[in-house]
């Protein structure tokens, strides 16, 4: 038996119910990751006006965007040097130690009432978050049939983005109050943090990847998962199709040395890029609207009243990408989100009534989440399982640089031209995503993991 053996059973596998859970369950994991990550934006109003922070553009520690740069370096740092734990260790292993360490670390930064260890746990969190979302890219990808990776990955953002609606309403009731003698920003912290107690109890249910198991010689445990999964389909589709003979997989540890070389050196620029520019539009909105608003002359509780309302759309950018996820080509799916971006990016910097802000809003939050559930499902297709979680990780760390740089540029721009100036800078990002993703992207439309990136 070998890799490819167990992976060509792998992706003559009808989507049964019994995926379908799985998928769930390691989304549930990305819920509260994702949490954790979109409460920058609903907090940062509240830690203002408790006097730890300031919108002072110039300052790294006690700045906005100093927090956020703590976050976004720990989502560096976590996803460029600890990325290959998935690969060493397994990404079932990975999985449940990220998000204990989420949980760890969350707890204690709701308890900082300094902004220099406010930065420092924030940013102690983001390495955490950084490894488990490169893991569960892993971990989803290695686990889909060819037919439906493409939804796989619009159903787990529909969960993953159903955590902005509820840190959005959560923020809108808590951060301009106080509770329990505590602000109302440490209460939305600790929410998070406790509900990332889910990790043993999904970690019992969810197995180790037959492909990552295949591929370090553990045969014996591959195909005791897989046969499971084979009668699983019977049960529930009749019999199966005879797997597709495919070449032979060396077996063992890959080296992130090879994702330089031929074939992979173009894909890792250009992901690389993609990266860098995605970032820097994806969450110039994402972590600053609120902020943008206030700029704008709204007050705080009206922000945040507008940005619950914008975030109840963040679940429904994937779901509408179930509806086509399986039929188009997933490079196209970024380049025509990318370019809706830039649309509504224009628009709302020209948006001044209630109406039109929150209707510009929900557009971007729309396109900025078909964008990310598609780009979160192409980047584990290119690379092998040998490398792929830290390949992964290696190019999606150039966003956590973007991001962590961007933000500085972010606050800048907001001063010195105000928000049209920031959704002209997010429009200028969007339009080279989809430039560089429209030329130089591989298809990998309904092909076998093994055929794309071996």
């Amino acid at each position: 038996m070998n890799t490819v053996s167990i992976a060509a059973r792998l992706e003559r596998l009808p989507p049964t119910r019994g995926f379908w859970r799985r998928v769930t369950l390691l989304s549930l994991g990305g819920f509260f990751e994702f949490y954790d990550m979109f409460l920058t934006a609903y907090v940062a109003p509240g830690l203002v006006r408790s006097g730890i922070l300031s919108h002072d553009a110039t300052g790294l520690i006690g700045s906005v965007a100093g927090f956020v740069a703590s976050f976004f370096a720990g989502l560096f740092i976590g996803t460029s040097l600890f990325g290959f734990f998935a690969d060493r260790l397994g990404r079932r292993a990975i999985f449940t130690f990220s998000l204990l360490w989420y949980a760890l670390t969350a707890t204690v930064m709701a308890f900082q009432t300094d902004a220099f260890w406010l930065d420092f746990w924030r940013l102690m969190g983001g390495i955490g978050i950084g490894v488990e979302l490169v893991t569960i890219d892993t971990y989803i990808a290695e686990l889909s049939p060819q037919e439906v990776r493409g939804r796989a990955f619009a159903f787990s953002n529909v969960i993953q983005f159903a955590s902005i609606p509820l840190v959005a309403l959560l923020a809108y009731l808590l951060v301009p109050r106080e509770m329990f003698g505590l602000d109302g920003w440490r209460i939305v912290v600790l929410i998070g943090a406790a509900g990332a107690a889910v990790a043993w109890w999904v970690r019992s249910r969810v197995p180790e990847s037959p492909r990552w198991l295949a591929q370090h010689g553990r045969d014996a445990e591959a195909d005791i998962i897989v046969t499971q999964w084979e009668v699983e389909a019977r049960i529930q589709h009749g019999g199966l199709p005879d797997p597709a003979s495919r070449a032979v997989t060396a077996v063992g540890r890959g080296k992130l040395r090879e994702i330089f070389l031929p074939p992979y050196r173009g894909r890792t620029l250009m992901l690389i890029a993609f990266n860098l520019f995605q970032a820097a539009g994806y969450y110039g909105f994402a972590s600053w609207v609120p902020t943008l608003l206030i700029s704008q002359g709204t007050e705080v509780t009206r922000s945040l009243g507008y940005t619950f309302i914008i975030a109840i759309a963040a679940p429904f950018g994937p779901l509408l990408g179930l509806l086509f996820a399986g039929q188009l080509e997933r490079k196209w799916i970024i380049v025509g989100a990318a370019l809706a971006i830039v649309a509504a990016g224009l628009a709302f910097a020209q948006a001044h009534s209630a109406a039109t802000v929150i209707a510009c809003g929900v557009a971007l939050t729309l396109a900025n989440n078909i964008l990310s559930f598609a780009y979160h499902g192409y980047q584990p297709e290119l690379f092998p399982t040998r490398v792929r979680a830290a390949a992964v990780g290696f190019v999606y760390s150039f966003s956590r640089l973007s991001t962590m740089f961007s933000a500085f540029i972010i606050a800048f721009v907001l001063q010195a031209a105000g928000a049209p100036g920031v959704f002209l800078f997010i429009a200028g990002c969007m339009a080279v995503v989809a430039f560089v993703i429209g030329v130089f992207g591989p298809r990998t439309h309904n092909l076998p993991l093994e055929t794309i990136s071996n």
